[in-house]
């Protein structure tokens, strides 16, 4: 396990060295070879903010649409599904998509290959549910605002956008990947054309000073 998180590292800063926020996505799956135990974010089942959100709520889809922003291994795209929404997960990684393919083999969610910054234009301003869950975070603070507005449009008039991650205050200390988000840089949903509709912090002694936050934003317009 050591030599594959080692190995993980080192892909990821070779891209990031040269430039390249996203790029090691694809060769970081590829090197996981089927052991999702190598992919740091994979989690058991679907994300635990996101089941904390969706009991809160008594979320039910009803056949509205969603959309999983880097979808990873597929565990909160099929959590989505088994809600009752139609359900588009998608990421930069074909491996990672082929995996969930593999994972699910009967699954209603329709998996893609895409880019968030250069998305199918049907998917703009489409989705009821839009669900950004650890991966703003993953990608450079220099890309911090592109990653933010690229996320933000998705969301239909009247939709939400579910953002899931870690945060640090203003001013903290913070390296990464990943990089967790300042609170003016969560500010930045909002300047993305978003409103807060509410925030929640959980603070853990294990990863002080960052916390981990679940934050719902809308889109004004809804019947536009």
């Amino acid at each position: 396990m050591a030599d594959e998180r080692r190995t993980a590292r080192e892909i990821v800063h070779e891209h990031l060295e040269r430039g390249d926020g996203v790029g090691w996505f694809e060769p970081f799956y590829a090197a996981a070879d089927g052991n999702a135990a190598a992919i740091p974010w994979a989690v058991a089942g679907p994300r635990r903010e996101l089941v904390k959100w969706a009991h809160e709520q008594s979320a039910g889809g009803g056949g509205q649409s969603a959309l999983v922003i880097g979808c990873g291994l597929g565990d909160d795209a099929e959590f989505l599904a088994e809600l009752g929404y139609r359900v588009i997960a998608f990421d930069v990684s074909q491996t990672a998509i082929d995996w969930c393919k593999r994972r699910f083999p009967d699954s209603p969610v329709d998996y893609q290959v895409a880019d968030m910054f250069a998305p199918p234009v049907e998917w703009l301003v489409a989705f009821d549910l839009t669900v950004e869950d650890y991966i703003v975070q993953a990608l450079p603070p220099e890309m911090r605002m592109d990653a933010v507005t690229a996320s933000a449009a998705f969301v239909a008039p009247g939709g939400l956008l579910l953002a899931i991650g870690r945060g640090i205050e203003d001013g903290a200390e913070r390296s990464g990947p990943p990089w967790p988000l300042t609170m003016a840089e969560l500010a930045l949903f909002e300047q993305a054309g978003l409103e807060r509709q509410s925030f929640h912090r959980d603070f853990d002694s294990a990863i002080a000073p960052q916390f981990r936050y679940r934050a719902v934003y809308r889109r004004d317009g809804a019947g536009q």
